[in-house]
């Protein structure tokens, strides 16, 4: 790699605040605050959205669509395709 021209990269929390869940991990993404971790040292961290402690796919709490009744109920109210 060339010196100089590549973002630091180095250790940061990424913090989901909907689970209260936490991991370390490196990254060259930072944040402006701070947050001391389990091993008494202190590193920057970034808040997001979701994670997989709160995405439903990991969770378990996924719904699976009925896309065959939406397609059949579409067909009864607008006839099939190609039918004039």
């Amino acid at each position: 790699m060339q010196p100089g021209i590549h973002p630091a990269y180095g250790p940061v929390v990424f913090r989901d605040r909907a689970a209260g869940f936490a991991f370390l991990t490196r990254s060259t993404l930072t944040g402006d605050a701070t947050v001391e971790w389990e091993d008494g040292h202190t590193y920057p961290v970034v808040d997001v959205e979701i994670s997989s402690a709160s995405h439903p796919f990991y969770t378990g709490t996924a719904r699976v669509l009925d896309t065959a009744g939406r397609v059949e109920r579409f067909e009864r109210r607008y006839g099939t395709r190609g039918a004039r």
